[in-house]
């Protein structure tokens, strides 16, 4: 739980300035980061949980890359989905879905890489492997 916290704290932060960008609307730009985020965050508990509980995906999940490809998928999704809903126009959800998630992507691969350090960490102190 803390990883999805640490991830939503960083997701917020970046959804509000970017939605608050192409909008120039405090009120929507707010709306927008709080929604994001959360929708987001939701989505982010339910693929770390797949990517935990399949065998296959866990293997795989030692390639930070692969599994921030996967995660930015879903990221591009919901992203677009919410500001679509919100404002109504297509054009400003891509731009939203573009630009937003594609930083979040960034922040994700070095937020994975961190609690990967970590964890090698915990392994090499209890002697665990």
């Amino acid at each position: 739980m803390k990883k999805t916290l640490t991830f939503a704290s960083i997701h917020f932060s970046i959804a509000f300035t970017v939605a608050y960008l192409l909008t120039g609307d405090i009120i929507i730009g707010s709306m927008i980061a709080m929604l994001e985020p959360s929708v987001n965050t939701v989505a982010f508990y339910f693929h770390e949980l797949v990517w935990s509980k399949t065998p296959a995906l866990t293997q795989l999940s030692r390639n930070p890359k692969i599994k921030t490809s996967s995660f930015a998928i879903v990221h591009f999704s919901v992203a677009f989905g919410v500001v679509y809903l919100l404002t109504g126009d297509a054009f400003v959800g891509g731009i939203m879905a573009a630009i937003e998630p594609t930083i979040n992507t960034c922040a994700y691969y070095f937020h994975e890489k961190v609690w990967l350090r970590k964890q090698s960490q915990r392994y090499q102190l209890t002697g665990a492997h």
